[in-house]
Parts: C-alpha cells; structure tokens; sequence
C-alpha cells in the first residue's frame, strides 16, 4: 500500500471493524508494506484470534474494494509483545513516528 491515503483507509477500517468485534485498538498507523496495533485484549480473547480477526477481515476488505490493483494479502506471521500500562505512551509514539 504504497499511496498514505490507501494507508489511512485500512487503517480507519480496521479500527471500525475491530470496534465491531469488541476488540479494543488504542492506536493503529504503519508503512506501505506492515501495520503495528496497540491493542488491549478482554479477558476471554487472544492474540491469534485478534490477529485471524484483524488481518483476515482488512485482506478480504482491501480486495473486496479493490484498494490497489493487485491481490491483497498480509504475511502469516505476525510479531506480538506484552506492554505495561506505564509504556502506552511510548509504544503510541513509537506507532506514531
């Protein structure tokens, strides 16, 4: 996603979508080719369902929208680390920049 206003559509989607499913994004932003989320799990979700959540609605969006013009797909993998509360904001800055 080369274009920052394609960016800044996923991005607004992915909170709506995710505010739909009760999952809590504090901050979302990213490059052209990844996303970082700071995300805030209930107490009866995980960090493999979130993600299957997140990134497999926002493909299906992107392509079902036609966003760009080649087919859309984020990598399996995915990077999650724990944050104390005393961190949010850093970790939002760090997002942020």
């Amino acid at each position: 996603m080369q274009s920052p206003e394609i960016r800044q559509q996923v991005w607004n989607h992915i909170k709506e979508n995710a505010r739909k499913k009760d999952i809590f994004i504090n901050y979302v932003n990213g490059f052209n080719d990844h996303c970082h989320c700071l995300v805030s799990l209930g107490s009866d979700q995980t960090i493999s369902k979130i993600m299957q959540l997140i990134k497999g609605e926002s493909a299906f969006w992107i392509n079902k929208d036609k966003l760009i013009n080649q087919y859309f797909e984020w990598q399996d993998e995915y990077f999650a680390v724990g944050v104390s509360e005393s961190q949010i904001q850093t970790v939002r800055n760090y997002i942020n920049n």
